[in-house]
């Protein structure tokens, strides 16, 4: 079968690389685009080739490994993704050849952390399905420059909303974190994708039960004087609505301390590591929670954890909304929500 391939990487910058590829062991690559130094594309067409004779990609789930190129003669980390043309070409030459658009998608960064935004990758470069065609004209006015821009469009996200909000940061991490609704007002294009890439990042989305999230989303919107107001008119955005407490806050510390290095990578790690002490303290409180239905000393534990964990006011609301049909752990929150308000 016909095979294609490109790339964005070679003095150091990150890369981008597309190539069509046959399912057949004996293939050859056929090179689409690359701004990879000759002697580095080679090599990397090998180590293409390779993942390919092992079956080791399916269509549109990308994989992250290292992969040691001779330019810059160091390890690089590589995501690379296996897609199928859409839009068959109206005018195959062979028969056969109407099921052989088959191409890969390399992004090449200076470490293998592209892994933190596989997903983000994935959904990148999946409007390349029906643009990406072997005439020169799609490739010059589309494919080429879309391929160049994957580190500024998937990467810089979070980076830059960081660099935006600074100390107000806070608020949208409590907002993510709580499922408040929020509203982005005067904002260019650009700014209100980050932000909203920002708030889908920080939520706890595929981490806590889908009926849970259910719920409490829709426990939020109703609570319309509760959305949150973004409006970016000026240098800095000015927030309406918005809500914080002590465990935003002091993640909010750990993103502005991170940005003086300005790693991008750093930021998602933060991101992560957020997420999952949300996590580990919504299954401590259920722990105590259970506990607390037969103990009372438990219930006490229970109220001074939600005092002392930061997030009580968030935690309290997820718990009521997966206690809602169990009577006895019900019970337990009613007390705790009002201990929590005296």
């Amino acid at each position: 079968r016909s095979s294609r391939q490109g790339a964005d990487s070679g003095d150091g910058s990150p890369g981008s690389a597309a190539a069509e590829t046959p399912s057949s062991e004996d293939f050859s690559l056929t090179l689409l685009d690359t701004n990879l130094p000759t002697e580095a594309e080679t090599e990397f067409r090998s180590f293409i080739a390779k993942r390919l004779a092992k079956g080791a990609l399916f269509e549109g789930m990308g994989n992250v490994a290292s992969v040691d190129l001779s330019i810059p003669e160091c390890k690089v980390g590589c995501y690379y993704c296996l897609l199928k043309q859409e839009n068959l070409l109206e005018t195959p030459i062979l028969e056969s050849d109407i099921n052989a658009a088959e191409y890969v998608v390399c992004f090449l960064g200076g470490s293998e952390k592209e892994d933190t935004f596989r997903l983000e990758l994935d959904k990148y470069i999946q409007s390349l399905k029906l643009n990406l065609d072997v005439e020169q004209k799609t490739l010059e006015t589309y494919v080429n420059p879309y391929l160049r821009s994957w580190f500024e469009n998937s990467i810089c996200p979070i980076q830059r909303v960081v660099q935006l909000f600074q100390e107000k940061l806070a608020f949208l991490l409590h907002a993510a974190l709580s499922y408040t609704p929020v509203e982005v007002k005067n904002a260019d294009e650009r700014t209100e994708k980050d932000i909203n890439r920002f708030l889908a990042a920080a939520s706890l989305q595929g981490l806590v039960q889908e009926g849970t999230m259910t719920s409490l989303c829709i426990a939020m919107t109703e609570e319309q004087h509760k959305s949150m107001i973004i409006d970016c008119s000026g240098p800095q955005p000015q927030l309406h609505n918005a809500g914080s407490n002590r465990f935003c806050e002091d993640w909010m510390h750990a993103f502005v301390n991170g940005a003086e290095g300005g790693n991008p990578f750093l930021f998602r790690q933060i991101l992560e590591n957020f997420k999952l002490k949300a996590i580990q303290d919504i299954n401590n409180l259920k722990r105590f929670i259970r506990q607390a239905e037969m103990n009372h000393y438990a219930l006490f534990k229970c109220y001074m954890f939600l005092k002392n964990c930061g997030s009580g006011d968030i935690l309290l609301k997820i718990v009521k909304v997966e206690h809602a049909e169990m009577p006895e752990a019900r019970n337990v929150v009613t007390v705790l929500e009002e201990f929590m308000r005296e």
